[in-house]
C-alpha cells in the first residue's frame, strides 16, 4: 500500500500529510491544482492566502476534507523540499520520488518548478526571513576570579569563571562556575560540535549514495 512507501527524498517514510494528498490529487483538475498550489506559496511566504482559499473552497464543488488534506500534502512536501540545499537533490530524484507516490506527470511538473526553477532562491530567502528564530549571541564576556577572603573556607583561593553572555534581544545572562564545572563545559561543547560534524558527514554520505544508486 502506498503508505508504507519508504522514498528516499524523504530520508525516511512518506509524511502522512503527503501520502493523503497523492490519493486526493487523482481526479483534481488542472487548474484548480495550480490555484490551491499558488496558495500554499503564499502561506510559505508568510503572505496573506486566507481569503484566497476562501475563495477556492467558495467556488469549487470541493469537500472541505479533501481540500484540507491537499493543503496540508502541499505544505508538508514543499516544507521539506525547501529544507534541503537544491544542490543537494537532483530534480530527476525529486520527480521519481513523487512518481513514488502515483501524482500526476503535470502534478509534477508544478512541483519540480517551485523547488528547481528560477523563483527557488527569492523563496529561500522569503522561508529563511520569516521562520522561527532565536536570539543570538552578540557578545560573550568572562573572567577568572579568585576569593581571597571568604565565609566558607573550602572556598578560599578556590578560583571560579564569571561569564556574561548578552543576546541580539537585549537579554544579558551572568553565571559563574567553578574550574571544574568550566572543563567539563568545554568539554561537552567539542564533543556536541564533534557529533555535528560527524552526522553532517553522515548526511552527505547518504545522499551521495543515495544519487550514486
Amino acid at each position: 500500500m502506498m503508505a508504507d512507501h519508504s522514498v528516499g527524498f524523504w530520508g525516511g517514510r512518506v509524511p502522512r500529510e503527503v501520502v493523503s494528498m497523492a490519493k486526493q490529487l487523482k481526479d483534481l483538475d488542472k487548474q484548480l491544482f495550480r490555484q490551491i498550489l499558488k496558495v500554499v506559496v503564499n502561506a510559505l511566504e508568510e503572505k496573506e492566502c486566507s481569503v484566497s482559499m476562501a475563495d477556492i473552497a467558495e467556488d469549487n464543488s470541493l469537500p472541505e476534507e479533501k481540500l484540507s488534506d491537499i493543503v496540508s500534502g502541499m505544505y508538508e512536501l514543499l516544507k521539506e523540499a525547501l529544507r534541503l540545499p537544491s544542490s543537494s537533490v537532483r530534480q530527476e530524484s525529486f520527480e521519481e520520488d513523487l512518481r513514488e507516490l502515483r501524482i500526476s506527470e503535470e502534478f509534477i511538473a508544478d512541483f519540480s518548478r517551485i523547488i528547481f526553477g528560477n523563483g527557488r532562491p527569492a523563496l529561500d530567502a522569503s522561508v529563511t526571513q520569516h521562520g522561527p528564530r532565536l536570539p543570538k549571541l552578540e557578545q560573550f564576556r568572562w573572567r577568572v576570579d579568585v576569593a581571597i577572603s571568604t565565609s566558607s573556607l573550602s572556598r578560599a583561593l578556590q578560583p571560579t569563571v564569571l561569564m556574561q553572555l548578552k543576546l541580539s534581544d537585549g537579554n544579558l545572562h551572568q553565571f559563574e562556575v567553578s574550574m571544574s564545572k568550566f572543563q567539563d563545559l568545554r568539554y561537552n561543547v567539542a564533543l556536541i560540535l564533534k557529533e555535528m560534524n560527524d552526522l553532517e558527514k553522515l548526511s552527505v554520505l547518504k545522499i551521495q549514495d543515495y544519487h550514486v544508486n
